[in-house]
């Protein structure tokens, strides 16, 4: 059957669309976004890539960065993207919107996240919070579900609150030192350059599992490559080569020291001194996970979290099994010698 011409150019425009949409193919880059690639809580994305774990694989990744996890979020749910290094609960909140993500490999069972607040402003307890300005990377971020969560579990309503997105690393300092913010939520190195000029101090620290549960009632998955269900089903082989460097990546975190991570880490990611950046590499090398594994009930625990104040995700039925799978990296596991 013969096709003229004009009805081949609509056709061959309609099967570019097709092919944009579903991502990168086995022989082209997968493009990932971080939100903030020079954070520590992210540490195994840059990592993965400065070990040639993802060459190893055959992959060409990219790596590109967003200041927040909700601006990496919607990078990838407009397709720019294949998959985000970000935090875990995105994938309940998208769930609950109708849109359908799953974490493939758990890089973290802590947040690494601290709550420092400005020496000036007095604050003993988040209960102090009341008519206080907030810092958190961006509206609709993690920092954002987890200042809402402590400040509702602290007896505050919404609104006794104002959040205010200052995004990380010098933006943040500077929006506490000005006295824009009289807490926030940040990660490391940011911790510790603030700590060190002595212009705040820590509040709530989540950097270690442990505190982590008492702060937050269980144990709390946070960073994770997470992807599109859709795209990972497309894309099994690539999926399984992402993962199988991630792993390999969590290894070598799990059985090295925080100086030989460093050593592999480029030189602009110790904001300017690098005997700061393994200190707090020391003190938070604990958060990522030995294998890339979902930690147990961890789920459940991200979801009593997001239900405290959610209102996406109040009232919602949100199926946890969707929200991650542990196919590719229990095959990692088995496979990676």
């Amino acid at each position: 059957m013969r096709i003229s011409k004009w009805l081949a150019i609509p056709l061959i425009a309609a099967l570019c669309l097709v092919t944009n949409a579903s991502g990168a193919h086995a022989a082209g880059t997968i493009r990932i976004m971080v939100g903030g690639v020079e954070k520590q809580i992210y540490l195994p994305a840059k990592l993965a890539e400065q070990l040639g774990y993802f060459k190893e694989e055959g992959l060409d990744v990219e790596l590109l960065s967003a200041p927040a996890g909700v601006d990496a979020e919607d990078e990838m749910l407009a397709g720019a993207v294949q998959g985000v290094v970000g935090f875990y609960d995105h994938t309940i909140d998208l769930q609950a919107k109708g849109k359908f993500v799953e974490s493939v490999v758990q890089l973290s069972h802590a947040p690494g996240e601290v709550e420092l607040c400005s020496k000036k402003s007095g604050i003993k307890s988040p209960a102090d919070w009341k008519g206080k300005s907030l810092g958190v990377t961006g509206l609709g971020s993690s920092t954002n579900f987890l200042t809402q969560y402590i400040a509702t579990k602290n007896g505050l309503k919404p609104g006794d609150i104002s959040t205010l997105p200052v995004g990380a690393g010098n933006t943040f300092i500077a929006a506490l030192k000005q006295g824009k913010i009289d807490c926030g939520m940040t990660t490391e190195p940011t911790v510790s350059i603030l700590l060190a000029s002595n212009d705040a101090s820590v509040l709530i620290d989540l950097r270690d599992p442990t505190n982590t549960a008492k702060v937050l009632g269980g144990t709390y998955p946070a960073a994770s490559l997470y992807m599109p269900s859709a795209w990972v089903a497309v894309h099994k082989a690539e999926t399984q080569k992402l993962a199988n460097a991630f792993v390999k990546t969590l290894r070598y975190i799990a059985t090295h020291s925080a100086e030989q991570i460093a050593d592999k880490m480029p030189a602009d990611y110790y904001a300017g001194n690098k005997p700061l950046y393994i200190k707090a590499l020391i003190e938070g090398k604990g958060m990522f996970t030995p294998d890339g594994k979902m930690p147990e009930n961890g789920p459940k625990t991200v979801l009593t979290v997001l239900n405290a104040f959610d209102k996406a995700v109040q009232g919602k039925t949100i199926d946890i099994g969707r929200t991650y799978t542990t196919q590719f990296v229990d095959t990692a596991s088995k496979t990676i010698k």
